[in-house]
């Protein structure tokens, strides 16, 4: 997905979460902000550095989510299953 949106939008300036690439879900096209999916996140954070569904929540929320990086900071999102 990444590769897709530098590829559209080659002159744009777009601030990324390291190692959460496979997260991005979109890009908001108003303020060219990466788009990630919260649920793709958490689940990164279990597998790749075997935490606790508790504790990746906590990471996520407290260093992710409230990172604030500048007027690109990437948006995040919860995904809702609607099955």
């Amino acid at each position: 997905m990444l590769n897709n949106i530098i590829e559209c939008y080659p002159d744009e300036k777009i601030i990324k979460a390291d190692g959460l690439d496979s997260a991005i879900i979109g890009i908001e096209i108003n303020s060219m902000r990466l788009i990630y999916s919260s649920n793709k996140i958490i689940e990164i954070l279990i597998a790749e550095n075997n935490m606790q569904l508790e504790d990746a929540l906590e990471f996520y929320e407290f260093n992710i989510a409230n990172a604030y990086i500048g007027d690109k900071t990437p948006i995040y999102c919860y995904d809702i299953d609607l099955n």
